[in-house]
């Protein structure tokens, strides 16, 4: 085994280049934080081959005592932290973080594109290793494969590398995540910030199924084909990882059929002589020990490297793979973890059996354990100690550190400018995550003993215990929507870009881009454990306490719209409104010389089975399209139309909202309504109808319920899962209109369900 150093050169800062200015000890610890490498030593050629694929995943895997040993150890040092506050241990070791300062100065000094600490680490590992290899850029042509990358920090280190060093090659990338936009997937599995990916959506591969899921067997063979026509794939990333925090002591084990997914779509993409870069944690289960030596295998190096930007105290290292160099020997074992490829393959057995593993390797291998287990024990051990008590010199010497850092990372790395201009986005598209509420990233609050207990409380009292709590227990005293606007119709929409994308049916709806988050898991939470789910057939009774709009004051509202929006000549004419719903509320109000009042039967609401898909029920969603192709089919210019709607939360029923949006002058909402009115507890007021010229949409939109209406409900099930483009979705008023109306729907229905569990508890006592 050996230590790597990578390119050595002197410290300089802005203001002054003068090594001295730092004192040797300072520098002295700066030079280590950022040499924290280790190198497999491979031993005389053959020694270490690939075993027999017949031996593969066949055997118990056997931990070896040593690293387990190692475990242990780490995990004692660890438990230390089970009863500190997260969010107030987070703020102290990012200030006793040497390299805490590096991110915010690599932002301003080189104007980098999503600047975040991943941005940092592979920034640290290109100019370290030489990714970028001289026979891709002898060929003008560089190709790469970012798996498990959203937000994108990897692809915008990489293109500023690039772009600020002059490395002039035609560059192409794909990247892979799981979909943040994908309903079923899970809030707390993937990453919601989509700041990149709004904006460079072509280049995001999400497979036939939407999901971004790199677990499933059928997305890596598409991937494979998605990637055919680069001529060779030349560095594959792979930075994925998920919420291990309810238990942190079994991190790797949790993590590493990802890890093994991650590797097997390096091995069958990469082109010989090409790089792979994988995140992984400590490296003390079998299943470490086999995927290493694999890699070892059929690679000419490997690196375990943790970059100075990664906090010192956690477990994340990088394992830096150079030059593959077993493809074809590759290719049997290969074929074989393609067949048992998915979440369960780490359960299938051990990769290789231990005695097919050379002790030479198991050597240095646990020599390279224990390395970065010194660091981390001794990184821990010291924040835990100045926790407790940190003096005027400590802070002043960790000041000194800090600083020191910035000027060792910017000039080893030599981090330039980049202008705006040569970022991968460039355009205004802001994305959900940066339209201020919308995508919130969750923060880890409490303590890991206080996270515990709050994961064992029932659904009423996590909601107790929330911070949505207050906004749940107050009564509506006035309808929620007044302010929230979309004035239309939309000019300039483009049609051309609109497609249909047909999906598994969503199971549950688990996250959407247009709702807090927070709020909604804890209305799923609800809706699964309420009172409601176990005496089937309940309904949700008002909250007396609540303002909820009548049909009357409905119209009234309808009526205000239209001549707080009319400026035109048919202003003062009689108003034909459509109303959706129940007819039989609506038909016993008189007609007026200002409206004319017409009722037409609503789409048949879900199942209380299927409470969690919400809006996206696919005969629902069926019924809903086919009611709006009424609607607007029959209104006459200027008409308005009532449409209650259950939530927006799909795509699917946002992209019915942009549909309303193009054709009607104001789009507002109400919430509450009367649930015996029209069915549901929010409702869309769409006001002076201007029918879409030329027909193409309204054709657009009949051959898409008549595809709807095919689809089989029992066997194979599909839905629509989207047909507006999602960075059309995300475009002006359209994502901060839904965000308002959902959380307003979510919180009443949640606000009716508390209401309606402390009845029944009241009742029992």
């Amino acid at each position: 085994m050996s230590r790597g150093h990578g390119v050595r050169k002197k410290i300089c800062s802005e203001k002054a280049t003068d090594p001295n200015t730092f004192s040797t000890e300072i520098l002295d610890e700066i030079r280590e934080l950022f040499n924290k490498i280790t190198t497999y030593s491979k031993p005389a050629p053959g020694e270490w081959h690939i075993p027999d694929p017949n031996e593969a995943l066949k055997h118990k895997p056997c931990q070896h005592d040593h690293l387990q040993a190692l475990k242990e150890s780490l995990n004692e040092v660890k438990n230390q932290l089970s009863d500190k506050n997260l969010e107030v241990w987070h703020q102290h070791t990012s200030f006793t973080n040497r390299a805490g300062k590096v991110i915010a100065h690599v932002r301003t000094a080189a104007n980098a594109e999503i600047c975040t600490q991943a941005w940092c680490k592979f920034y640290e590992i290109l100019g370290t290793f030489g990714l970028v290899s001289n026979r891709a850029l002898q060929h003008g042509e560089f190709n790469s494969v970012h798996l498990c990358e959203a937000p994108g920090a990897f692809v915008a280190s990489l293109n500023h590398y690039l772009k600020s060093n002059f490395l002039y090659c035609d560059w192409t990338w794909v990247a892979n995540t799981l979909n943040p936009y994908h309903e079923a997937n899970d809030s707390g599995t993937m990453i919601a910030d989509d700041r990149l990916i709004a904006n460079t959506l072509p280049w995001w591969f999400f497979g036939s199924d939407d999901t971004g899921d790199i677990m499933v067997q059928k997305y890596l063979l598409e991937l494979r084909r998605f990637t055919v026509n680069m001529r060779s794939v030349d560095l594959i990333t792979a930075d994925g990882s998920f919420d291990c925090q309810a238990n942190p002591d079994e991190q790797e084990a949790l993590v590493a059929p990802l890890h093994y997914c991650e590797a097997v779509a390096a091995l069958l993409l990469l082109v010989q002589g090409g790089s792979f870069v994988l995140k992984m944690f400590t490296l003390y289960e079998h299943s470490s020990v086999c995927l290493l030596y694999l890699l070892n295998c059929c690679f000419r190096t490997v690196h375990v490297f943790k970059p100075a930007t990664s906090k010192a105290g956690n477990s994340e290292v990088y394992i830096v793979c150079l030059d593959y160099c077993a493809k074809d020997v590759v290719r049997p074992l290969l074929s074989k973890l393609i067949r048992n490829f998915g979440p369960d393959i780490v359960s299938q057995g051990a990769l290789f059996p231990n005695h097919l593993i050379p002790e030479s390797f198991l050597r240095q291998h646990e020599e390279i354990c224990a390395y970065f287990h010194v660091h981390q024990v001794r990184t821990i051990t010291k924040n835990l100690q100045l926790f407790q008590s940190i003096g005027d010199q400590e802070r002043q010497k960790l000041n000194l550190l800090r600083d020191c850092a910035v000027h060792f990372y910017m000039e080893r790395f030599e981090v330039q400018h980049l202008h705006r201009s040569k970022w991968l986005s460039r355009n205004t598209l802001l994305g959900c995550s940066a339209n201020g509420k919308l995508f919130s990233r969750r923060k880890q609050v409490g303590s890991f003993n206080e996270r515990k207990e709050l994961q064992a409380l029932d659904w009423m009292e996590k909601v107790d215990k929330g911070t949505c709590k207050a906004s749940i227990d107050e009564h509506i005293t006035e309808a929620v929507g007044k302010g929230c606007l979309l004035a239309g119709p939309v000019e300039d929409c483009n049609m051309d870009a609109w497609y249909v994308l047909v999906g598994t049916a969503i199971p549950k709806v688990r996250s959407s881009p247009f709702c807090d988050m927070d709020l909604l898991n804890h209305l799923n939470e609800a809706l699964e454990q309420s009172v409601l789910t176990k005496e089937r057939g309940q309904c949700i009774a008002p909250c007396s306490s609540c303002r909820v709009l009548t049909p009357e004051s409905i119209l009234l509202e309808v009526s205000s719209l239209h001549h707080s929006g009319a400026a035109h000549s048919m202003c003062d004419q009689r108003v034909h409104c459509l109303v959706v719903g129940s007819p039989s509320s609506f038909s016993c109000l008189p007609q007026t010389s200002e409206m004319h009042l017409e009722c037409s039967q609503g789409p048949l609401h879900p199942p209380t089975v299927c409470a969690t898909l919400h809006d996206g029920e696919p005969r629902y969603q069926r019924d809903l399209l086919a009611c709006v192709l009424h609607s607007l089919r029959n209104l006459p210019t200027g008409g308005s139309l009532v449409l209650p709607v259950l939530s927006a939360f799909t795509r699917f029923t946002a992209g019915v909202v942009l549909v309303l949006h193009q054709c009607f002058r104001s789009i507002t909402f109400r919430c509450p309504i009367s649930a015996e009115a029209l069915g549901s507890i929010a409702v869309l007021l769409c006001a002076d109808y201007c029918r879409p010229p030329g027909g193409r949409l309204m054709e657009f939109l009949g051959e898409m319920h008549s595809r709807m209406a095919s689809f089989p409900e029992h066997v194979d099930p599909h839905q629509v899962l989207q047909f507006v483009p999602m960075d059309v979705l995300l475009k002006e008023e359209l994502p901060e209109f839904l965000w308002t109306m959902n959380t307003a729907i979510a919180r009443h229905r949640l606000h009716l369900l508390v209401q309606t569990e402390q009845g029944s508890v009241m009742a029992t006592t």
